[in-house]
């Protein structure tokens, strides 16, 4: 079956790219992370965004501490955002830096 990466929004799917490129990072570094690329994100955005891509198997949640959770990409969210960059790869032709 093809992950279906492409149903995720556009947040969701730089959420999974960010937590794909960090080592277990908490919610906090997830947003830092993120907050390099998009305006402030507040919380009531960030956490429900980080539970949809738990609930659809994309991310798992793990606990750091009793206050802190952590985040890692799935064999399923490794394989979705592989898929992606396949399909970007073949529909945008090579960049060079050149250019």
């Amino acid at each position: 079956m093809t992950e279906q990466v492409f149903e995720l929004t556009g947040f969701q799917r730089d959420l999974l790219t960010v937590i794909a490129g960090l080592d277990q990072p908490s919610g906090q570094e997830v947003k830092e992370e993120m907050e390099k690329q998009h305006d402030d994100i507040n919380h009531g955005r960030l956490y429900p965004n980080l539970d949809t891509l738990v609930e659809e198997g994309y991310v798992e949640k793990g606990q750091l501490d009793r206050r802190t959770n952590y985040y890692e990409v799935s064999d399923q969210g490794e394989q979705a955002l592989l898929n992606r960059r396949q399909w970007a790869n073949s529909i945008v032709p090579e960049l060079s830096s050149n250019s």
